[in-house]
């Protein structure tokens, strides 16, 4: 028995171990498709409490490594002392991993609840257990597993239907179908006993393999042969501001002189110019002659500007507030329009339960004070110069919307722009904070999600990188190097279909939330069944 265990838990902490390797920097994507096939051996003929643990500890290991940035993050910007930093990682990879401990426990629920067959619904409690993640104390969906396919253009086209949630699911079920493939050729993880070839699982996963494929490479070849759509030019500053200096006043006329350094060297021919997330170390409304300052800069790049600036305002009994905003500034200072941050990072902009539970904390990332939350997805617009050029009767304003930084991690608030006629994205970010982890590059990574989702273009601005562009398909058309002053700029298409996701959201995994359900209830009642009763003759 004593082996046994061991088996087990060395299978699980080799899963834990390899998950982090799926996502960057490593970026060995194709092991997300065998990762957790350990994991599944792991569980083969355990009890549902044990499996529970296992997972739990496969869970934390993974998410340890995936997660090692938020150390960077507290001690060297939020000034927390190292240990305390650790234990903050620890009890946040422990939260973390409860989700990969309830999948181990609903893998072996099924196995015992419909033997054989009940596994094939394995994948739909991984994804319930996402949507979850994406919702529950105020959600936290980074590194879901489905992103470790970023790369992967033509398997993952599938997400303009499930979201990336349906990567994820594909992953799963292929893991799953591999793990019943060794044990069927290995029977001694069975003790001996004789075990049919699941060939119904494999048949199945194979067939969705084929499927992705196919309907991904359908959409890949319509990208090459539509080349009509309209497009603009958009630039993006990356200032590469020290995140110790970013909000000392001392400081701020050398942010703004490298900030004009960069900015003109776009020239005159952009359609928009894209600064980073709170670019501006100061209340830009408030700030008068920097303000002249920007419209003489907008007016000499003949461009429109995007800027992250903090927004002051007032509650109705005069208490000022802040918001983190992105402003749209016109070349004759009028401000076009102005999103305000909806989802806020719980301890960088905010605290918690800070007027009763957690008053004793201050916020991990320094700044300037508490944010409160925009009312929601707004969308900004402009007249593209280059349009006008082209026709001078087409004066039509082109939409797009704007996600601030955290913000692009969920797939449903960026869908949302997408929903209200955006026809580009744009996202704006300071990942300073973040140090030279891997952190930056995972963060990067889920915006090639959020394109495919929506085939909208994204055009990103990064305070100290990773800045660039992605097409409407997750391509990335370029990519900036860490902590280096550098401006890009590229030609991107604007577009006014929308795709399943964008209309529907997440039908997908929701639908997989039912089938959870579902299956709970055929549990329930057939434990609820009558016993059938013996009469006793007299």
């Amino acid at each position: 028995m004593n082996g046994v265990r061991s088996r087990q838990i060395m299978f699980a902490c080799a899963s834990g171990l390899l998950l982090p390797l799926c996502f960057p920097k490593f970026d060995w994507g194709l092991l997300a498709w065998v990762v957790l096939v350990p994991l599944h051996l792991a569980l083969d003929q355990c009890s549902r409490k044990r499996a529970f643990w296992i997972g739990w500890l496969s869970g934390v290991i993974g998410f340890t490594g995936i997660m090692a940035w938020v150390v960077t993050a507290m001690t060297t910007y939020g000034k927390v002392p190292e240990p305390i930093s650790y234990a903050i990682l620890l009890l946040l990879t422990a939260y973390l991993g409860l989700y990969v401990a309830l999948y181990s426990l609903a893998f072996v629920w099924l196995r015992e609840l419909i033997p054989r067959y009940g596994i094939f619904f394995a994948p739909c409690f991984w994804v319930a257990l996402e949507l979850l993640r994406t919702y529950l104390l105020s959600g936290f969906p980074w590194c879901l597993l489905g992103y470790s396919q970023y790369r992967e253009l033509d398997l993952i086209q599938v997400a303009d239907h499930t979201g990336v949630y349906g990567v994820s699911f594909l992953v799963v079920l292929v893991n799953v179908a591999l793990a019943e493939l060794i044990l069927w050729i290995m029977p001694f993880f069975r003790g001996f006993h004789p075990v049919k070839l699941p060939w119904e699982l494999l048949t199945t996963a194979a067939a969705c393999m084929v499927l992705s494929w196919f309907y991904s490479s359908a959409v890949l070849s319509d990208r090459d042969v539509k080349q009509t759509q309209p497009s603009i030019t958009v630039g993006v500053v990356q200032p590469n501001i020290d995140q110790a200096v970013k909000w000392e006043q001392s400081f701020r006329d050398e942010t703004m002189r490298r900030l004009d350094r960069l900015t003109a060297q776009l020239g005159d021919g952009t359609d928009l110019i894209v600064w980073p997330e709170a670019a501006t170390p100061f209340i830009l409304e408030r700030e008068q002659e920097y303000q002249l300052q920007l419209i003489a800069w907008a007016e000499r790049a003949q461009a429109p500007l995007l800027l992250g600036s903090p927004a002051l305002r007032f509650y109705p009994d005069r208490r000022p507030y802040l918001l983190n905003s992105a402003y749209l500034l016109g070349m004759d200072g009028t401000i076009l329009g102005r999103y305000d941050k909806h989802h806020l990072v719980p301890f960088g902009e905010y605290i918690p339960l800070k007027s009763s539970l957690l008053f004793f904390l201050d916020k991990l990332v320094e700044g300037i004070g508490d944010f409160e939350p925009g009312p929601g997805p707004t969308t900004l617009s402009f007249n593209p110069k280059s349009w006008s050029r082209a026709s001078s009767t087409d004066t039509r304003p082109v939409k797009f919307g704007v996600a601030i930084c955290y913000e692009v991690i969920f797939p449903d608030l960026v869908r949302q722009f997408a929903a209200n006629g955006a026809e580009f994205l744009v996202t704006i970010t300071n990942d300073g904070w973040f140090g030279p982890s891997s952190a930056p590059a995972q963060h990067f990574a889920m915006v090639v999600f959020r394109s495919v989702e929506n085939h909208l273009a994204f055009a990103r601005a990064a305070n100290t990188g990773i800045s660039g562009f992605v097409d409407p398909f997750g391509q990335i058309v370029q990519a900036t190097p860490l902590f280096t002053e550098l401006v890009l700029h590229a030609t991107i298409p604007t577009k006014h279909t929308r795709t399943f996701y964008s209309y529907y959201g997440d039908v997908f995994a929701h639908a997989c939330v039912i089938i959870c359900g579902l299956l709970f209830l055929f549990a329930y009642f057939r434990t609820k069944e009558p016993a059938l009763t013996t009469i006793t003759p007299a």
